[in-house]
């Protein structure tokens, strides 16, 4: 029969917020898989945790997952921790979360904290729809196709970023989204703990003085609704009436349909669109 892998979550800052579950899971597994063992000793020493440990991080995530996957298949349990938060976000855990599934083991979460939740709930934002961008990808192409799918993004936005990078990336969101809200959390959970609801404007005259420090998550105000059905009218007036139902037209939409999504479109009565296409008539069609 084979282990289980736990997910654990682990804090993000804060001691306090591990959970009795996790420490109870964390000491008696057969070995824990830490993204970086140097620094997960330290969480393990203050719980009195003595379980074995080994590496299993983004350089090695395939490879080692496969010996993971291979000592779950033997039997033993094994629980998966990250730096900070949880598993799998932002994380090479999902390379063993996926094998651990095509091979029939079982995989269980301990739920706790997640820097990305965490900064969305003091956001101030939009929390009822949000998506979850992580880290924008070091490829100038990739970064400025993902840019372009969030220019239209209707939902919170959540990203990472370290702090040599900030300042880029708030200049790419402002260049590829206008003026947005957003917000900037840093140091969560911790002391010095700081969240800073302001524009990309704001932010990016904010840091001509301020040094970044520390990982962030930005919460990014999404497109507005309203923006958007606006965006779509001005793209459809740049187009003629007549072009316009050609295109319903050729979508094999009858007359009738077509001006009456015409005018859905334009934000004008279906009447206003039959007008105006009876004015004009060459009256040599007739």
């Amino acid at each position: 029969m084979s282990g289980t892998l736990y997910l654990c979550a682990t804090p993000i800052g804060n001691l306090g917020d591990m959970t009795p579950r996790v420490v109870e899971t964390l000491r008696r597994v057969d070995l824990i898989a830490a993204e970086d063992t140097r620094n997960s000793i330290k969480l393990l020493n203050h719980f009195e945790i003595h379980t074995p440990m080994t590496s299993y991080h983004e350089y090695n995530r395939v490879e080692k997952a496969k010996v993971l996957l291979g000592q779950l298949l033997d039997g033993q349990d094994i629980a998966l921790i990250t730096d900070a938060g949880t598993p799998a976000i932002s994380d090479p855990g999902e390379v063993l979360v996926r094998m651990c599934q095509e091979n029939g083991v079982l995989v269980t979460s301990l739920p706790g904290p997640a820097a990305c939740i965490t900064a969305l709930t003091l956001s101030g934002l939009s929390a009822r729809r949000f998506c979850f961008e992580g880290f924008l990808p070091a490829d100038k192409r990739e970064r400025g196709e993902i840019l372009r799918e969030l220019s239209a993004e209707s939902r919170t936005m959540i990203l990472y970023e370290a702090p040599h990078r900030l300042v880029q990336t708030l200049t790419c969101l402002y260049e590829a989204l206008g003026e947005r809200r957003i917000t900037l959390c840093r140091e969560l959970t911790k002391r010095f703990e700081t969240v800073l609801p302001t524009t990309l404007q704001g932010a990016l005259a904010y840091y001509e003085t301020e040094e970044p420090k520390g990982e962030y998550v930005l919460v990014v105000e999404g497109k507005s609704r309203e923006t958007k059905k606006q965006e779509e009218i001005a793209s459809w007036e740049r187009m003629s009436i007549e072009e316009h139902m050609a295109y319903y037209e050729g979508q094999g939409k009858d007359r009738k349909e077509a001006m009456k999504q015409v005018a859905k479109d334009r934000g004008v009565g279906k009447r206003e669109i039959y007008r105006y296409l009876e004015e004009a008539k060459d009256p040599h069609d007739e």
